[in-house]
């Protein structure tokens, strides 16, 4: 159903999405090109970035595209495969999203708590496993959902008060008891999300004591200024997704709680490249240089 049935704004919303999405796809991909054409981003930490960059593209292209055609075709019709691959696809990216935020902050804690066995620790072997474990996990989680939901009924012509197949909306539309579905799979949110936010507060929480006992001051502000990246990035993404459900849980509006989606399907990757390329000296040097070089 999209955001808005008003024929006047539907020129409004995809002018604006299409600017978004266009940032949000030169912001990534300027990322990955930076950190794969400069030899000193060969880490671990600018590694974990460009893989999270990759997720937001897949994120956002599954979902804006296609918003953007249904409203210059007039047209809100998705196929039932077609929903729920994007169901699929969207919820694979969501929880990667997840995760590698959740492996960004285990590899800070290594890096600020146990800087000599640094290199040893988060070797590139570990580090690409990392990286794969993420991955099947997500898989995994996404094949549940899709699992789940070609086992509901559904009446033959359904109407979606959301601009995407949101897994939450299709078991509150579906004819067949939903009950056993919706314990699953709040149990599984319960795991995938809070697991990794309770990884990354108790990192930080690490981080932070270690800082703390150091005496130098430019130690600190270094420790502090290469974790304030990624806790930002943190801070946005689960907290305008808690934001949204909770507020959904409240006012029990759909539409509502579609447009609040905006901001964690769409803003949140359309922020990070800014956040990590404003607030890091190294990525701000690499973007120099490689924009020099292509320029």
């Amino acid at each position: 159903m999209g955001l808005s049935d008003d024929p006047e704004l539907q020129p409004l919303l995809f002018g604006l999405f299409l600017s978004m999405y266009l940032v949000t796809m030169l912001g990534n991909l300027l990322i990955i090109l930076v950190v794969s054409s400069d030899c000193h981003l060969h880490t671990p930490m600018y590694f974990f970035l460009s893989n999270l960059s990759l997720a937001d593209i897949g994120f956002t292209t599954t979902t804006i595209p296609k918003m953007m055609v249904d409203i210059q075709t007039h047209s809100k019709v998705i196929s039932y495969v077609g929903c729920v691959t994007q169901m699929s696809i969207v919820t694979l990216f969501g929880c990667l999203d997840s995760l590698l935020l959740t492996v960004m902050a285990y590899d800070r804690f290594v890096a600020i708590c146990h800087p000599l066995h640094y290199s040893v620790i988060m070797n590139t072997r570990l580090c690409g496993l990392l990286v794969l474990v993420s991955f099947f996990i997500s898989l995994l989680y996404c094949q549940l959902h899709s699992l789940m939901v070609s086992q509901l009924t559904f009446p033959m012509r359904v109407e979606i008060p959301h601009f995407f197949c949101d897994p939450s909306q299709l078991f509150n539309l579906a004819c067949s008891d939903t009950s056993s579905n919706n314990v699953l799979i709040y149990f599984m949110g319960a795991i995938l999300g809070g697991g990794p936010l309770i990884g990354i507060l108790s990192s930080y929480i690490r981080i932070v004591s270690t800082t703390l006992r150091v005496s130098s001051t430019g130690v600190k502000y270094k420790a502090f200024s290469t974790c304030g990246s990624h806790l930002s990035v943190v801070c946005l993404f689960y907290g305008t997704a808690l934001g949204v459900y909770l507020s959904s849980a409240v006012s029990h509006s759909p539409r509502k709680g579609a447009v609040a989606s905006v901001m964690y399907t769409v803003v949140t990757p359309m922020l990070n490249p800014f956040i990590y390329s404003l607030r890091n000296g190294d990525m701000k040097r690499a973007m120099q240089k490689f924009l020099r070089r292509t320029a």
